[in-house]
């Protein structure tokens, strides 16, 4: 890692450092839409002002970006404004001291897979996450120390996906959407196998939760990761 690009990669994890900004932070990128400073500044509590002072740090430092878009149907004189909206950035911040190329390991193995075109290996490879994601759903039960209701088996996923990193939200059809992919940069060079990886891998995880009723399908939506959890009911 260069200096330069070195110092701007701690320069936007020392943004964070700021407790109200960290929480502004979490707030806008946990939000399946682009958020306005007055929500912001709610759901933190804290002034709006403060919040806009927050929020602009974090554009500065390239976490967040922003768009202009009236919150309202009106339209011509009167309507106002377009508000400034807050979402999170493309960019990926991230150090190891002392430097390692862990994702550089993991593009040379897709790009082999995907050179080879060995479907055995490939249908390993889904065979692997697969059993990945269900050891990831045997711990979630372990940890709960009883057998969860069913009803709460769907919360427990929620929560397994999260710290994964894959930053679930159920949307108001009953899916479960994910707002990141953990393997995003992968995913742009071998989408093929990446998402195929991911669709095995949440698959594994609906099956060791015993989700009865609930399918990982792929459904690549802009923003979004390429699976999502829906109800099996739902299928058109």
């Amino acid at each position: 890692m260069q200096d330069q690009e070195l110092t701007q990669q701690i320069a936007g994890i020392a943004a964070l450092d700021e407790p109200v900004r960290r929480d502004l932070y979490r707030y806008v990128v946990g939000r399946p839409h682009p958020v306005g400073r007055d929500e912001a500044a709610a759901a933190v509590g804290i002034s709006r002002s403060l919040a806009a002072f927050h929020l602009d740090r974090l554009v500065e430092e390239d976490l967040l970006q922003t768009e202009f878009r009236r919150l309202s149907d009106r339209r011509g004189p009167g309507a106002g404004r377009p508000a400034k909206l807050y979402l999170r950035s493309s960019r990926q911040v991230e150090i190891s001291l002392p430097p390692r190329s862990y994702e550089l390991a993991a593009r040379l193995f897709a790009r082999t897979l995907d050179t080879l075109d060995d479907l055995a290996a490939i249908a390993e490879l889904g065979e692997v996450a697969h059993e990945f994601g269900a050891d990831v759903a045997a711990r979630t039960l372990a940890a709960s120390g009883q057998p969860p209701a069913p009803e709460a088996r769907m919360r427990q996923a929620e929560d397994a996906l999260a710290a994964a990193g894959y930053e679930p939200w159920m949307d108001d059809g009953g899916v479960i959407r994910l707002r990141n992919c953990p393997f995003h940069a992968l995913a742009e060079e071998h989408r093929r196998l990446v998402c195929g990886m991911n669709l095995h891998l949440l698959e594994g995880v609906v099956e060791g939760l015993r989700l009865a009723g609930t399918e990982a399908i792929l459904d690549p939506r802009p923003g979004l990761c390429c699976v999502a959890l829906r109800p099996v009911q739902s299928r058109a």
